[in-house]
């Protein structure tokens, strides 16, 4: 059953973290939404490229643009079934905006499925919703979590987990992993 799901992103949010989820859930037939604030329909964000190139964290390099096929201020959660949150650079100022996080709360409040990626999940601990959960991230989010009163999941880097609600992976390589994980919770709603 085709379900409605909104993805939260802004600039540079790691462009595999963003596409290949909006591509692939459209794909399984749901409608997806991706908005960014300060943005409307039609416009665009600057994504980048993240890598993992044997240095102490990942390299960064020049993404896509990606055009919004929807528009941030005309976004309510009733309207959505599930909440997608990519990863990258993006989750750093999207934490600090707090109608996102009225959003996440309002998402995480009525139980929906919540798919987070990689600094994604800074959104979701600023929101305040993690306390007794666990949750995945890149690994340099892990004090995040804890502190937020999560419990950090080390796990391989092509690897997702599963806590109630939320859905969440370290990275892109694991796309395969959290995006089945997610579609489970999806088709369990339905």
């Amino acid at each position: 059953m085709s379900q409605r799901i909104l993805i939260l992103t802004g600039d540079y949010a790691e462009d595999y973290e963003l596409m290949v989820p909006f591509q692939a859930l459209q794909a399984c037939g749901h409608e997806v939404v991706a908005v960014c604030p300060d943005k409307r329909e039609g416009e665009t964000v600057i994504t980048a490229i993240h890598d993992f190139e044997g240095a102490q964290t990942y390299s960064e390099k020049p993404g896509h643009r990606f055009t919004l096929n929807g528009t941030f201020d005309e976004v309510l959660e009733s309207d959505f079934d599930a909440l997608l949150l990519p990863g990258g650079r993006a989750p750093e100022y999207l934490r600090l905006n707090e109608k996102v996080l009225s959003l996440v709360q309002a998402f995480a409040t009525a139980g929906k499925p919540i798919a987070a990626i990689c600094h994604g999940a800074q959104i979701l601990t600023a929101a305040g919703v993690v306390r007794g959960r666990q949750i995945s991230a890149y690994p340099a989010c892990a004090p995040e979590v804890r502190q937020a009163g999560g419990e950090y999941a080390e796990i391989a880097i092509d690897a997702a987990v599963t806590d109630g609600q939320f859905v969440t992976a370290p990275a892109w390589p694991a796309h395969p992993d959290w995006l089945k994980q997610f579609m489970a919770l999806l088709s369990a709603r339905a």
